[in-house]
């Protein structure tokens, strides 16, 4: 196989696995048994974790997809898109410059009951690390300029049933 041969080929699997992710990703998001919030089959078992983590993925203005997932073990109980920092700013200092329109640092952070915020809600995050990011929390907003926003109402919602109903008191920024 020459190099041409070769070239086309790494195209296409580059063309063809975001479409196939894409759709497979989008399929499974309203399956997810949580997505709507917790359920009294679903609160039964094991400790939950949340995270969120950025993706590959783009909204269609250019800023970063990012997930809030919910898991209990290694299953994905609800995954929800948000943004964290702006699209320009993806990758400018997240630790040490606030309102620099970075996204959240990578670490671990308490996780704050969900409050009224205007007609929204807020979740106060405190981070577990030495940064000088400060104000920080999860609220329904698009764009995001360094927190977690998450653009639709019922996702914050839902997020919020499962924060209230489990006491989950942290996140984790995988990313």
């Amino acid at each position: 196989m020459g190099a041409p041969f070769m070239t086309i080929l790494m195209l296409r699997h580059a063309l063809l696995v975001p479409v196939l992710l894409g759709s497979c990703v989008a399929a499974t998001a309203a399956d997810l048994p949580g997505q709507q919030g917790p359920t009294t089959a679903l609160l039964q078992g094991g400790p939950l974790q949340l995270s969120t983590r950025r993706t590959a993925e783009l909204f269609p203005d250019g800023n970063r997809i990012w997930k809030v997932e919910l898991h209990r073990g290694p299953r994905l109980l609800a995954s929800w898109p948000a943004a964290s920092g702006v699209a320009r700013r993806q990758s400018a200092d997240r630790r040490w410059s606030p309102g620099n329109a970075a996204p959240l640092p990578v670490g671990v952070y308490s996780l704050g009951r969900p409050e009224p915020w205007g007609n929204d809600l807020w979740f106060d995050l405190t981070p577990r690390f030495d940064t000088t990011r400060s104000a920080l929390g999860i609220h329904r907003c698009y764009p995001g300029t360094g927190c977690i926003c998450i653009p639709e109402r019922a996702d914050i919602d839902a997020l919020a049933s499962w924060v209230k109903a489990t006491g989950i008191r942290t996140l984790k920024v995988v990313n």
